[in-house]
This record gives C-alpha cells, sequence and structure tokens, in this order.
C-alpha cells in the first residue's frame, strides 16, 4: 500500500493524538480514516448539487433537446 507523510503542527498533532486515542485507535487509521470520511462527503455534496441541478432544470433541458 502507497504511503504519504503529512505535516502537522504540535497543537494539531497532540490533538489529533487525543483524539485517535480516545476512540482507542491508532493516529494513523484515524487519519486515514478522517481523509476517506472527507473524500466520501466531498463525493456526496457534488452527487446531491448535481442531482439539484438536473431536476431544476429538467423543464429547459427537455425543451432544448
Amino acid at each position: 500500500m502507497a504511503g504519504l507523510n503529512l505535516r502537522f503542527t504540535e497543537e494539531e498533532l497532540d490533538a489529533l493524538r487525543a483524539r485517535a486515542e480516545a476512540e482507542g485507535r491508532s493516529m494513523q487509521s484515524f487519519a486515514h480514516d478522517a481523509v476517506i470520511t472527507a473524500i466520501n462527503e466531498h463525493s456526496r455534496l457534488f452527487n446531491e448539487a448535481a442531482e439539484h441541478v438536473l431536476k431544476a432544470s429538467e423543464e429547459l433541458n427537455r425543451r432544448l433537446a
């Protein structure tokens, strides 16, 4: 599996360490899941926006076809 190095401030690293520890997880596992969650949320929001635009312009698209 490919790796990625990330840089954090001391405060950010302390917060990451504390949050991961509170959940009984490694910092690596916690950070990985946080990134994947952010990617999935971005995709979900994009899909919702695209669906909204398609619905809003449905009649116009039908007339232009």
